[in-house]
């Protein structure tokens, strides 16, 4: 028998039992700090592109390198 399957059929209750609203605490708590932690790596691509520019220019005209235009196209041009 399983330890999960004894601790169901025991029905004992244990000393670790949290109340839903300090679970609910934990769980906002955490969302939280992951949402900062994505938050703080918006337009990481960007914050260094001073750095990457001429390397960039040196293979965009590298035989078989494939260009996208300008961008997006926009609503005018679908």
């Amino acid at each position: 028998m399983s330890i999960v399957a004894a601790a169901i059929a025991e029905g004992t209750s244990s000393a670790y039992t949290v109340q839903p609203w300090v679970l609910g605490i934990v769980v906002l708590c955490v969302f939280t700090a992951l949402a900062f932690v994505t938050w703080t790596y918006r337009d990481v691509a960007n914050r260094h592109s001073h750095k990457a520019d001429p390397d960039a220019a040196q293979h965009a005209g590298a035989p078989g390198a494939y260009h996208h235009g300008s961008g997006h196209p926009g609503p005018e041009e679908h």
